[in-house]
């Protein structure tokens, strides 16, 4: 009796560890959606300055004025393998241009990850990075 007991719990215990876990949901059903909040300020558009919420979901929503177009532009970025949030490398040769005053910080979550990033146009590179998020970013005027 004891030795058919012994094998039950042994001949459970090893069903048990050959099944392994569970699969993980598609990630897809575990994800939540993009949630960002924008701050612009000295844009040279007074319309564009404020603070704006984004979530990329489906639909896109939130208080941005450009919701939709903004997610478009964060998923082609994606796309293409890039961090939009990333600052410019401290080893990058910037030219030594001023593109006004404005300035921007983002956080929130994006593809999983906490975003902490500040924006401003003090030179060629910086430009160039705020660019490459209109329209999450608001065109601004030097």
């Amino acid at each position: 009796m004891l030795r058919l007991a012994a094998f039950a719990v042994t001949t459970s215990a090893l069903a048990a560890a050959a099944s392994g876990p569970l699969p993980p949901l598609p990630l897809g059903l575990l994800a939540s959606p993009d949630r960002l909040t924008v701050s612009v300020s000295s844009s040279g558009n007074p319309r564009a300055d404020g603070e704006y919420r984004l979530e990329c979901g489906t639909p896109p929503s939130g208080t941005h004025p450009q919701a939709a177009k903004a997610c478009e532009r964060l998923d082609e970025l994606a796309e293409q393998h890039k961090d939009p949030f990333a600052p410019v490398s401290k080893r990058q040769l910037c030219t030594q241009q001023y593109g006004g005053p404005a300035t921007a910080r983002v956080t929130g979550t994006w593809h999983g990850h906490e975003v902490n990033a500040r924006f401003e146009r003090t030179n060629g590179c910086e430009i160039d990075r705020w660019k490459q998020l209109e329209p999450l970013l608001p065109s601004a005027r030097s």
